[in-house]
């Protein structure tokens, strides 16, 4: 039997999950209902979160979204989001897949005249769903996320194959050991005053609202788990560079990076990526890096591949309301 519904707080979420007569496998960090709820708690707060679930037997998908505004829905994500996508359970075959969104899409579309979705890696399935059940929907590129994928390879054979003038940098700023370099598996209040002082100084611009609350209970809770690396570079005993990573399933995850701006020339974070690079390589054996989303230059020196990223909007056509708006994103969407 296919059965959906809405929920409208993460404890409702929690607790349905927490039902369940066997553990639900969630491996990624942006699958799991502590991510949801910490990001929703410090930084999406003033929205109201509207998670849809449908099920079919032991199958079911997930929605995890919030509310900006009356008639609105988006997803609940934001720049510190690698991705998002719906999320199935169960390991549905691919027609119960396509009747879960569609149970799903239909459910959106109580009461909601827009929805937009963002980060999507893949938004044909998605998209198509919507518009099987109604929905006026148009799904545009977006951004990327950069990609290493080590394939079996060493560090040194890995270093090897980057660009010369990255390769040089390190070699002439790493002469003489500048930097002393550490690597830390576990958060501790002293070296989060650390990650702190050097985000203070760091050419970021200021984090937004609530986002070193989060940022300090993913490393708390990773630590936990054994899988936050959180590296720092430090000159006279001061730490002038940190990057917070996390490990898991074969992945690592660069979610963060801060450098004191008054040590530009001696690129102390390009030395600590060296090394950061070199542990999960070498250390942790991943198969991935994910420099997370974001096209900015630097990332393609160390990266091999560039992933598309993708919005999805979707307008429901039973609201006058939506018939503008969707008119200009289709003209947008053609035009690119």
């Amino acid at each position: 039997m296919l059965a959906s519904r809405e929920y409208h707080s993460m404890e409702e979420v929690r607790g349905a999950l927490a039902s369940r007569l066997s553990p639900v496998p969630l491996p990624s960090l942006f699958d799991r209902i502590e991510w949801y709820e910490a990001l929703h708690r410090h930084c999406l707060a003033g929205t109201s979160p509207r998670i849809i679930q449908a099920v079919e037997g032991h199958a079911e998908v997930w929605m995890m979204l919030a509310s900006p505004a009356p008639r609105q829905a988006t997803a609940l994500a934001n720049w510190y989001s690698f991705r998002w996508a719906p999320l199935f359970l169960g390991e549905p075959d691919g027609e119960t897949r396509v009747r879960l969104l569609d149970a799903a899409a239909r459910q959106m579309m109580h009461g909601r005249a827009h929805v937009d979705l963002y980060p999507l890696e893949a938004p044909d399935e998605l998209l198509a769903a919507l518009r099987r059940t109604g929905w006026f929907a148009v799904a545009r590129p977006m951004g990327g996320r950069h990609l290493l994928r080590v394939e079996g390879r060493s560090f040194a054979d890995y270093w090897s194959g980057r660009p010369g003038r990255l390769r040089a940098l390190v070699r002439r700023k790493g002469r003489a050991d500048p930097f002393a370099l550490s690597i830390h598996d576990m958060l501790s209040d002293a070296l989060w005053a650390d990650y702190v002082a050097v985000h203070e100084s760091s050419w970021k611009e200021p984090e937004p609202a609530g986002g070193l609350a989060l940022l300090r209970e993913i490393a708390e809770r990773e630590g936990a788990a054994g899988r936050l690396r959180l590296g720092f570079a430090r000159r006279d005993g001061r730490a002038v560079a940190a990057q917070l990573w996390t490990v898991e399933g074969g992945a690592a995850l660069i979610h963060k990076l801060n450098h004191d701006r008054a040590l530009d020339a001696r690129s102390p974070g390009t030395l600590l990526s060296h090394a950061m690079f070199a542990h999960a390589i070498d250390v942790d054996r991943v198969e991935t890096i994910d420099y997370g989303t974001g096209d900015n230059a630097y990332k393609s020196d160390w990266m091999d591949v560039r992933l598309p990223l993708h919005r999805i909007d979707a307008f429901n056509p039973r609201f006058a309301s939506a018939w503008l708006p969707a008119a200009r994103t289709a003209i947008s969407a053609l035009v690119g």
